[in-house]
């Protein structure tokens, strides 16, 4: 039996600020994403850069690698604890895991370095799988709060 301490122990803590928005898999979604973003972390007096970036990278792939005709993509930006900003979009091909490019090649490609950037820029990213079809590639930054 689970006492009063054991149940506060096992509760989540909800984020500072979220919001979050279903967007079309189209470039004027992923270039609406990007606005947004710039204008939410605004209104939380969060830094818009890198994140800017980071979410036009990530939103990019969505409609680029993610999209499925008919479905949208989700954008999700967190402050999960102060200092810490959690970007997420989630898209409907969780068959098509993300892969950064390899750097160093011999070739000099237009395309495929949006992952390398987002690691670059972030102090940690990932990808979750689910729940199916869909997939959530996320970045979290750390910035200062008192600036």
């Amino acid at each position: 039996m689970d006492t009063l301490g054991d149940v506060n122990q096992q509760t989540v803590r909800a984020p500072l600020h979220q919001f979050s928005v279903p967007l079309s898999a189209t470039r004027r979604g992923a270039r609406l994403a990007r606005l947004l973003a710039a204008e939410q972390l605004s209104s939380w007096g969060a830094p818009l850069d890198p994140a800017r970036i980071v979410v036009a990278e990530l939103a990019a792939n969505a409609v680029l690698h993610g999209r499925v005709p008919g479905r949208s993509f989700r954008l999700t930006l967190s402050v999960v604890r102060a200092g810490t900003l959690r970007i997420e979009v989630a898209d409907t091909r969780g068959d098509h895991l993300p892969a950064p490019a390899r750097a160093g090649g011999d070739v000099l490609a237009e395309s495929g370095y949006g992952l390398l950037l987002v690691e670059e820029l972030a102090d940690r990213w990932g990808v979750r799988c689910g729940p199916v079809p869909c997939k959530t590639v996320w970045a979290e930054l750390d910035f200062d709060p008192c600036r």
